[in-house]
């Protein structure tokens, strides 16, 4: 984390829900934007470069899913906190979002400058318990 806050990278492919994203960043106290990704090739490479703390990561976009993004993006930054963010009910969502090395799941809904802080709290670095 940095002087500013918590360095956060915004992924998806939808426009609209980048932008109401970072607004839930701008309203969290703690947080700051640190870049954005349309697909999850570019999350993988923005990550490299920008190393964010948190990656707020839609699971269903064109080219390789959030989910695989997630796992590549681990490999790259291994102590990124990633929250997958979706449409999906709980109970609907993928297998493999559960082995995919993110610490949490966010229905877009749902998500909140309250939501986003609560889920830090618990997932920070070190203490995501799921990681592998």
């Amino acid at each position: 984390m940095d002087d500013e806050g918590v360095p956060v990278l915004v992924v998806d492919d939808q426009a609209p829900f980048r932008m109401a994203a970072r607004a839930v960043v701008a309203c969290a106290c703690g947080f700051t934007l640190a870049g954005e990704a349309s697909s999850g090739e570019d999350a993988v490479a923005r990550a490299a470069e920008i190393r964010p703390a948190l990656v707020l990561m839609d699971i269903k976009m064109p080219g390789i899913s959030g989910i695989e993004a997630t796992r590549r993006l681990l490999r790259v930054v291994p102590d990124a906190v990633v929250f997958l963010c979706s449409t999906y009910a709980l109970a609907d969502l993928p297998g493999e979002a559960r082995t995919s090395g993110a610490c949490a799941y966010v229905h877009k809904e749902e998500l909140t400058a309250a939501m986003l802080a609560e889920l830090w709290s618990v997932h920070a670095p070190g203490k995501c318990p799921d990681r592998h």
